[in-house]
């Protein structure tokens, strides 16, 4: 089973496009290597202090798809660096 979230954030302290990819770039990463899910910027690309991150996880039960986006959300809401401001799941056909 799929099931996808998107992510919306807002970095507060980023001052240019630099330091909010510096933060992204960080954020993404550690998400890569240590979740079974993907991870992409979706959205917000030109913009200093927002962002758009869609997640993907794919599993055998919508279950343990489900539990992997969680523990994502908690790991990506953990980061002071930036503020969750809305998250929506779905879990495509």
């Amino acid at each position: 089973m799929i099931v996808y979230a998107e992510c919306s954030f807002i970095i507060p302290m980023a001052a240019s496009l630099k330091d909010k990819r510096s933060v992204l770039k960080r954020m993404i990463d550690r998400v890569k290597n240590g979740y079974n899910v993907s991870i992409s910027e979706l959205d917000h690309q030109d913009l200093w202090q927002r962002t758009t991150l869609g997640v993907v996880a794919v599993a055998s039960s919508t279950e343990a798809a489900e539990r992997e986006i969680h523990r994502v959300q908690r790991f990506l809401e953990s980061n002071p660096e930036w503020e969750l401001t809305a998250i929506q799941i779905e879990y495509p056909g």
